[in-house]
């Protein structure tokens, strides 16, 4: 439940995959230099890739196996549950949500007619440049190391 108290464990049994130590920042600074460079790099080789293509799709499994992968391997510390929820900014949310996947589905029910396009068909001209979609990529990546580190 949301509300029992998260006991803390200095150790952790049965952690199968452990590697190496987390380090909180890269030892050096052209460490990060080198990294931001390469996913950069990736991310412009990326973008060239078809929609839907089976460059795109092995695009886009690489970086999701690395993620999980180090997310298996080091699984982060438990974030204990907050007292309680705000249910008006919870409500929000969801509210939110509803709406899109309810405007999604929608959409593809009717076969995204023009006067009721989907998402996709509406953010596929702001992602037509090359250097716009590879930025997209690369904040996606660095969002889901966001996550993983979390």
């Amino acid at each position: 439940m949301a509300t029992d108290p998260v006991q803390a464990r200095p150790e952790r049994p049965g952690r199968r995959l452990r590697l190496l130590p987390r380090p909180r920042r890269p030892v050096h600074l052209a460490l990060l230099v080198l990294i931001l460079a390469g996913l950069a790099v990736y991310a412009w080789v990326d973008a060239t890739a078809a929609p839907f293509s089976r460059s795109a799709t092995v695009g886009v499994l690489i970086p999701g196996a690395v993620l999980g992968a180090i997310g298996l391997g080091r699984p982060p510390e438990r974030i204990p549950p907050p007292d309680e929820l705000d249910m008006i900014g919870m409500s929000y949310w969801i509210i939110t949500l509803a709406a899109f996947f309810e405007w999604e589905a929608s959409a593809w029910r009717d076969s995204s007619w023009p006067w009721h396009p989907s998402f996709t068909v509406l953010i596929d001209p702001l992602l037509a440049p090359h250097l716009i979609k590879s930025v997209a990529i690369l904040v996606w990546v660095l969002a889901g190391w966001a996550l993983v580190r979390r």
